[in-house]
């Protein structure tokens, strides 16, 4: 019979464990620990939420190339913040990150507030984890982390009951987050907690003979690995339709408006959105009498966290516009501007490129 290994490491043990484990087999060299900087941790944070590292790396490269320091991002219009973060997904964070440097320059006469964690955690879009990876990674501090990883090492390690985004779940796992982690080698610790979880204790296919916990993982000992930590409470994902309209001038310019700062693609720009062919027609019969309906290109999802966008582009020629108004603009796809744009809306702008006025076919 397998031996129940205990409730809680002494954490001395665990810490000796994890660091022997990283020195060996962590990730040393991302782009983000060179230089470790609180801005340029930051900015690698906020990039890594919900988001691979292997994706993250040429958008934080391009990032740091054009906005090198927090001044440089604040002074930046949001138009180019959001360019840079197209096709990141989640873009909240890049308003966010925006919103944060001017905070910080125009707050903090541009230093963070690495110092307090509280202050650090006030700033848009960053939480208490998020600010304890900042002020570890950048300054050596003793700061906790409980981050998706992270979250899921303890939860199986432990056998964690409940889903994590319980808060009693939540308060459980700061607990154990805040008893294993040590005063010293603060940032090797916090970078190999992230790390056991992206590349050993993964959520679909842990490599559980390879981690040096195995021996230690209660979750693992009950051959229960894939069941922690448990998922959250499903709902139906529900399903929304829209017309995107694909609107081009004589020379092959498509109007394209501007999203609301918040909700859906907040901030980008995106093509004109209705909710069905009758408002799109009746939108037409106001500020483009003259426009001609092409036939509609055949619908495709665009899949959100929260629910399913089933999108219909519907092309249409019109000669001129006399105005456009000020929250929409002329895009010229074989000349494409440096604006933020939501993703879906990017593939069909680039679809139409190499075939401005001769095509009607889809995407």
């Amino acid at each position: 019979m397998t031996e129940t290994p205990p409730a809680i490491l002494p954490p001395e043990r665990f810490q000796q464990r994890l660091l022997a484990w990283f020195d060996e087999y962590g990730r040393h060299d991302l782009p983000w620990q060179q230089d470790r900087s609180p801005y340029r941790v930051w900015v690698s944070e906020i990039m890594l939420q919900q988001t691979q590292v292997t994706t993250v790396i040429p958008y934080f490269e391009r990032f740091m190339a054009r906005f090198p320091d927090v001044a440089s991002l604040a002074a930046a219009e949001q138009d180019e913040v959001l360019h840079l973060w197209t096709g990141l997904g989640y873009y909240a964070r890049g308003r966010n990150l925006h919103q944060a440097a001017r905070v910080v320059v125009e707050e903090h006469g541009g230093t963070f507030p690495v110092e307090s964690l509280e202050a650090m955690a006030a700033l848009p879009g960053i939480g208490r984890s998020t600010a304890g990876a900042i002020i570890a990674q950048s300054t050596g501090q003793r700061a906790v982390i409980l981050d998706g990883n992270v979250k899921r090492v303890l939860t199986r390690l432990h056998a964690v009951e409940g889903w994590p985004g319980r808060p009693a779940v939540e308060r459980r796992l700061w607990a154990l987050a805040e008893h294993y982690t040590p005063e010293a080698r603060v940032v090797d610790f916090t970078q190999a907690m992230m790390d056991l979880g992206a590349t050993l204790c993964r959520r679909g296919q842990p490599a559980c003979e390879r981690c040096p916990f195995e021996a230690a993982c209660v979750a693992h000992a009950r051959g229960e690995e894939k069941r922690f930590p448990e998922s959250k409470p499903k709902k139906a994902v529900p399903t929304r339709t829209t017309t995107m309209l694909l609107l081009q001038d004589r020379e092959g310019r498509v109007l394209l408006e501007q999203r609301p700062t918040s909700g859906l693609w907040g901030g980008l720009w995106s093509l004109p959105q209705f909710d069905d062919r009758e408002a799109l027609a009746a939108w037409l019969t106001v500020h483009a009498p003259s426009s001609e309906l092409e036939p509609a290109w055949t619908p495709f999802t665009h899949v959100f966290s929260h629910f399913r966008l089933e999108i219909t582009p519907q092309p249409a020629r019109v000669a001129r516009l006399d105005s456009v108004g000020e929250a929409r603009r002329w895009y010229d796809p074989a000349a494409p501007a440096s604006i933020g744009l939501a993703a879906p809306v990017k593939a069909l702008l680039e679809s139409l490129a190499p075939f401005a006025l001769t095509t009607t076919a889809g995407p």
